[in-house]
């Protein structure tokens, strides 16, 4: 990504992190959280290795074909489980979010700002910058549930994830 490395380096560590937590939560014993699990322990990761600092490592030119293509399929994949559950519209979108910023990198390697179609980075800020804030509030703690729940079912643990995943998607986009 573009943009000074102290913040590049920040977001790779808390998209990595996130990434992380959700492969814990693939384990979880509900299969439609171990599937939301994987598309967005995927979309993490995805984004730590896009937020490296251009600066450390410039990724190979193949490389933002191959993103395009991995995101492409995430996004092929959202857009058929949309059909059951209206949650996989919002990885439809973030996999979009993905497939843009590879193709915008590729096209301009090394500039600073500017690259991306300014329509569509902003209607993608204006998206994801509502998602943090829905999920932001979506936070706030409700009544409490009695019993033991596994690290993989924890629901605020997954809003966490997503939220911070929302937050690291604004600060990208942010820097194209």
């Amino acid at each position: 990504m573009h943009g000074p490395a102290s913040s590049g380096w920040l977001l790779v560590a808390l998209c990595a992190a996130t990434g992380a937590y959700c492969l814990l939560r693939m384990r979880s014993s509900v299969e439609e959280q171990r599937r939301a699990a994987g598309g967005e322990a995927l979309m993490g990761f995805g984004m730590a290795a896009m937020a490296v600092p251009a600066a450390v490592f410039t990724p190979p030119s193949w490389a933002w074909p191959l993103y395009t293509a991995v995101f492409g399929g995430a996004a092929l994949r959202a857009l058929w489980a949309a059909r059951t559950s209206p949650h996989h519209l919002h990885h439809l979108v973030g996999a979009g979010a993905m497939v843009y910023m590879a193709v915008v990198m590729a096209a301009s390697p090394g500039h600073h700002g500017g690259a991306g179609v300014p329509v569509v980075t902003g209607a993608l800020l204006l998206y994801f910058v509502g998602y943090v804030l829905r999920s932001g509030v979506r936070l706030i703690p409700a009544t409490a549930g009695g019993g033991t729940v596994g690290w993989g079912d924890r629901l605020e643990l997954a809003r966490a994830c997503r939220l911070s995943m929302g937050i690291a998607m604004v600060a990208m986009l942010l820097t194209l």
